[in-house]
């Protein structure tokens, strides 16, 4: 290992997420976060369920944490010149489309929480028949769902006359936001390179996890060119070099979605070994080794790395929801109920224990493991003395509810219960959730002190690829933790998530404009076939007459 200046040689992490950009700066000899510099990124919504960003944000966003970051090196008398590699890691899903031209955006980006495109999944379901949506689902691991890439980027062609025309042309390249970057950071319309990594291509729907090419049969269904489409590579190698920013001429040898990226970072290298991110959204990856897991319960298959040209591709089961954070954030922003969401914890320590309140944040359909396009937010269980701290409780055990969902899943996927749930992400901070979240699913959770396990991932993968070679994978050693035990009874956690199961339930079929087709999981059963299949033998029995009862007026 090189020994450059007194910290070793350097390590830098790009990490864009859906709410902000950040550059981390990590000591290879230690793992240990040296500066970093953080800046929030907009969200455009010019309707309801649409949500977009300014591409050129976003990457004038990354070179300024850059910078800032580099300029915070030099005043604690840190040699830039120490930072061997940089490694990037990226909200997944969210669609770019630009002319390699002019390097100008064709439209804004399309963030994977926007639903736009929900006709189009209907005119995408409408041409499947017999065992097809089998044979998709086997060949990219994901339902047919606004989520994925493929949809979005198929809406812009049918949508966007400038993305129409500019493929007609050949001037037209699509990306992921790692690919946005890298093409920008490596040159631009100077030489830049238009690449993506397995765990960024899986998320898109049109990549095979067999062959992990993009597959000519997926492309042909959606009616994309392949020709716009980047090339694969690994997760771990040199791919190009900055042409950007003071860092010119580093080498980008990382790249990774971000919750592949945790999964890295939290050093779970073993099968049957988990990890679940808190963030805008909510994200539980499953270590499934070499073993491509079909899974018949709602869960997606994904790449979770590929660490280096030469090494196997690792697979995981995934459960995804789409609202976590951001559940709390609209308790904030919309509801103004909350001025600071570091107040959570406290507020929620302070409701009553006079009824119980259940808030199911699907805000434009549930995912995991549901795919219900047509369920809607709901809150149950308000009575006369229901205040502000009752609404922030709820939110809360709304995301340990939905991470049990996923949980339940994947026992039944992999038949083998998780022992113990690894977390990180920014909610991870808050005490008081994280053991709601061992009360509510019954088994440990184990929070490492090392907060930063995304931008983490990706500095692993950068320092670690072959002709860098300044992190030495094999060798590192966990990090201290925090560990929450269950503290409430087998029963009284039962009777909560037989609550929570009815809520969902009412939940499913709210919007009646969204189409009775949007019911989709990974092998075509509706949303209260999960619901049954999730819920534990003694939830059911106390459950079934409600659930009954209700099938007559909402559509599962």
């Amino acid at each position: 290992m090189s020994t450059r200046g007194r910290f070793g040689p350097l390590v830098g992490a790009i990490d864009e997420g859906t709410s902000s950009a950040r550059f981390l700066v990590f000591a290879a000899n230690t793992g240990e976060v040296l500066t970093y510099h953080q800046e929030q990124v907009t969200q455009i919504c010019p309707k309801e369920g649409w949500v977009e960003q300014d591409p050129f944000e976003i990457l004038t966003k990354v070179k300024n944490c850059v910078e800032t970051s580099i300029d915070h090196l030099k005043k604690l008398d840190i040699d830039p010149g120490d930072i061997v590699s940089i490694g990037l890691t990226n909200q997944r899903e969210t669609t770019i489309v630009w002319d390699p031209l002019t390097g100008k955006p064709l439209y804004n980006a399309i963030v994977w929480l926007d639903v736009r495109n929900a006709d189009t999944v209907d005119q995408m379901r409408s041409k499947i028949y017999g065992k097809k949506a089998e044979t998709l689902k086997t060949i990219s691991g994901l339902p047919i769902s606004t989520y994925f890439s493929a949809l979005k980027l198929r809406w812009l062609l049918d949508n966007v006359p400038e993305v129409k025309t500019a493929v007609e042309q050949k001037r037209c390249f699509f990306g992921t936001v790692d690919t946005w970057l890298i093409w920008n950071l490596t040159g631009g319309v100077h030489g830049g390179l238009h690449i993506t990594d397995v765990t960024n291509a899986s998320r898109t729907m049109l990549m095979s996890l067999q062959t992990l090419q993009w597959d000519p049969m997926l492309c042909r269904f959606f009616d994309i060119p392949m020709s716009v489409l980047p090339q694969i590579r690994s997760s771990s190698e040199i791919y190009g070099y900055l042409a950007e920013t003071s860092l010119r001429g580093v080498p980008i040898s990382g790249c990774l979605g971000d919750q592949q990226a945790a999964l890295v970072g939290q050093m779970c290298w073993k099968q049957g070994q988990a990890k679940n991110t808190y963030g805008t959204g909510c994200f539980l990856l499953y270590n499934t080794g070499t073993a491509i897991v079909q899974s018949t319960h709602g869960l997606l298959t994904t790449v979770a790395y590929k660490l280096g040209k030469n090494s196997p591709a690792i697979y995981a089961l995934e459960g995804s929801v789409a609202v976590a954070g951001a559940a709390i954030s609209w308790l904030r922003d919309n509801l103004h109920i909350l001025s600071d969401v570091n107040i959570t914890a406290e507020l929620a320590q302070a409701a009553s224990s006079t009824g119980q309140v259940m808030f199911v944040p699907a805000f434009s359909g549930l995912y995991a493991p549901y795919w219900r396009n047509d369920a809607r937010g709901l809150i149950f269980g308000i009575s006369e003395e229901t205040k502000k701290e009752h609404l922030v409780k709820a939110a809360l055990e709304a995301v340990c509810f939905q991470t049990r969902d996923i949980l339940e899943a994947m026992n039944q996927d992999c038949g083998i219960p998780l022992t113990k749930l690894l977390v990180d992400g920014g909610m991870t901070v808050n005490s008081y959730a994280m053991q709601l979240q061992a009360d509510l699913c019954g088994i440990p959770v184990v929070h490492p002190w090392m907060f930063e396990a995304t931008a983490l991932g990706a500095a692993m993968a950068a320092g670690s690829a072959e002709g860098i070679d300044v992190w030495d994978l094999k060798n590192m050693q966990p990090v201290p933790s925090d560990t929450y035990l269950p503290a409430i009874s087998d029963d009284e956690r039962d009777l909560r998530y037989a609550k929570w199961k009815m809520a969902i339930h009412r939940s499913i079929g709210w919007d009646l404009e969204a189409s009775p087709n949007s019911s989709q999981n990974n092998n075509s059963s509706n949303g209260t076939d999960n619901i049954l299949k999730l819920m534990p033998c003694g939830v059911f029995l106390m459950s079934s007459i409600s659930l009954i009862l209700l099938s007559q007026h909402f559509t599962c």
